[in-house]
């Protein structure tokens, strides 16, 4: 199904976005929780997957938006999905030798994105899709979030067990080329990422090339800092 253009106007609430499509207002799913308010400003060009659910109260979900002269990916769950299927197809060589791949893996009380295992380790990887850019610094999270938080305590539980533990940064926008924590929107996520480093859970940073008929992963890795810049 081909993608649908139109121009954002506002976001009543972060669930939904009112878009203009051939000079009619509709109301779109974002498949994002974060704030983009860098990215859906009013006037910006969207693109929109029409459903065909009849009981969605939406008939759009809005997939990307132009920034920066370049397409961004604001559907979240996409970034789990490009990275597994970089993983299988062996694009990222940090994340090669395993014979077990598997989506989603419960421990605990949560819910680790990508399991991995071979006869000689187990791997846990949580994915976190990165869309704010500074210049060409990309920036995590754009907006407050408890979860993640709880999903780096629990790799570096996960990390102290013995087993191998990962967090995976997809740039969603293919202007970022450098990462670094968002200290001044979450200073307790970018605590406790400098915590799990120091505990050996693992950073990888990659970016996306995004088209309307298809998202690949760049199988290069980026270079990352996570102390506060801004701190005197």
């Amino acid at each position: 199904m081909d993608y649908i253009k139109g121009i954002f106007k506002k976001r009543p609430n972060r669930f939904i976005a009112e878009v203009e499509i051939n000079g009619d207002l509709e109301n779109a799913h974002v498949p994002n929780t974060g704030r983009c308010r860098e990215l859906l400003i009013e006037g910006a060009i969207v693109y929109l997957k029409p459903s065909d659910n009849p009981k969605r109260k939406t008939k759009f979900s809005l997939h990307f938006v132009k920034n920066k002269g370049v397409l961004v990916s604001l559907y979240s769950q996409e970034a789990n999905k490009i990275v597994y299927d970089a993983i299988i197809t062996g694009k990222i060589k940090e994340l090669e030798g395993y014979s077990v791949h598997q989506r989603e893996k419960t421990i605990d009380d949560s819910r680790i994105d990508i399991y991995l295992a071979n006869e000689n380790e187990e791997c846990y990887v949580e994915v976190k899709g990165v869309t704010l850019i500074i210049d060409d610094e990309a920036r995590f999270p754009d907006a407050p979030t408890e979860r993640g938080s709880k999903h780096l305590n629990e790799l570096i539980k996960i990390k102290k067990d013995g087993k191998r533990a990962v967090v995976f940064f997809l740039i969603q926008h293919p202007a970022g080329n450098f990462f670094r924590p968002n200290w001044e929107n979450d200073p307790v996520f970018s605590k406790t990422l400098n915590e799990a480093y120091e505990n050996g859970v693992e950073i990888l940073v990659y970016k996306c090339d995004n088209r309307l008929d298809g998202i690949d992963l760049i199988d290069k890795s980026l270079k990352f800092d996570l102390s506060n810049k801004n701190k005197i």
